[in-house]
């Protein structure tokens, strides 16, 4: 990972991908939209909507944030409703429509969202001493053949979504800038639509390999989704920002402050989320204040490295 390290960084020093919305403002150079100046531009929903990145199956999800949400609930005075989302796409437009309020959105996914849907991210998970991230893996099974990145050479790759940091835009760059590996003409790259679904393909043998979140691995070994030994690593990257929690730009900028004040002194102890998210390493049992601008650096220098446009349609 030396080399797109070493890449990012260069592209740090150069400046980084960023272009918001014309819809939106940054006067204070944070690189988020600013809240409207007008009163009559905020929004104040009898009811908050929450959606969290669709990794996994939204059905377990709506369980494992039902705790919280009931805190969110009482802290903000306000109904709160779970949206199951079924894809990125989808939890990017919603909050562009001004459907959605609150929301978890994936690693590689926070730039799109500040950039076009107005996404104020400010808390991530992490462990009780502030340790927080996960590595992008790339995972195979045994008996594969594959027994290191390059036998992956005239066969399939499975990524997530082209929105996707872990699932396909830093094993993108990683594969062209160490090991000179272009999709198309050195793999065959095939997208599952979720973490989960390349995961259980490689499990049950429809991949012969993909690049994945191991937190996300982690998390459903846990849940004996899949077992260990049905998959193993064959490469890890350096570490990365993990889900970014946020609110829509023009959230009236009181009920925003109360929306934050939820996460940051939610109880974790003996909830589901504790159960879920705990199983990671670090465990992630607590949510930390964060700026999209400083945690998502590494993040938008791939971004840049792999000409991703943040212009939105």
């Amino acid at each position: 990972m030396a080399a797109l390290a070493a890449a990012a960084f260069a592209l740090l020093s150069a400046g980084t991908a960023h272009a918001l919305d014309a819809r939106y403002t940054d006067a204070d150079g944070d690189l988020v939209a600013d809240a409207p100046t007008d009163p009559k531009d905020w929004i104040d929903p009898d009811t908050l909507v929450f959606a969290f990145t669709p990794v996994e199956d939204p059905a377990v999800y709506a369980d494992v944030w039902k705790g919280f949400l009931d805190h969110l609930a009482a802290t903000t005075g306000k109904k709160v409703q779970f949206f199951p989302v079924q894809s990125n796409a989808a939890q990017y437009e919603a909050m562009r429509a001004g459907r959605l309020h609150v929301a978890g959105v994936n690693t590689g996914g926070n730039p799109l969202a500040v950039n076009c849907a107005g996404f104020v991210p400010f808390a991530m998970m992490a462990s009780k001493d502030g340790e927080y991230g996960y590595e992008m893996e790339i995972i195979t099974y045994p008996g594969s053949g594959i027994e290191k990145v390059e036998d992956i050479k005239g066969k399939k790759l499975a990524f997530t979504s082209e929105t996707s940091n872990s699932g396909y835009k830093a094993p993108s760059a990683l594969l062209r800038e160490e090991f000179d590996m272009e999709a198309g003409r050195d793999y065959e790259p095939v997208f599952s639509g979720k973490h989960d679904n390349s995961i259980i393909g490689v499990a049950n043998k429809d991949y012969p390999a993909a690049a994945v979140a191991n937190s996300v691995l982690k998390r459903m070994q846990a849940r004996e989704v899949v077992k260990p030994e049905q998959t193993k690593t064959i490469y890890k990257s350096q570490t990365f920002p993990t889900t970014g929690y946020g609110y829509v730009y023009n959230l009236k900028p009181e009920l925003a402050e109360k929306v934050k004040q939820a996460f940051f002194t939610f109880n974790w102890e003996g909830s589901a989320l504790a159960k879920e998210f705990g199983s990671t390493e670090p465990p992630q049992e607590t949510f930390i204040p964060i700026t999209y601008k400083q945690h998502w650096e590494v993040v938008r220098a791939i971004d840049k490295a792999m000409g991703v446009d943040y212009a939105c349609r």
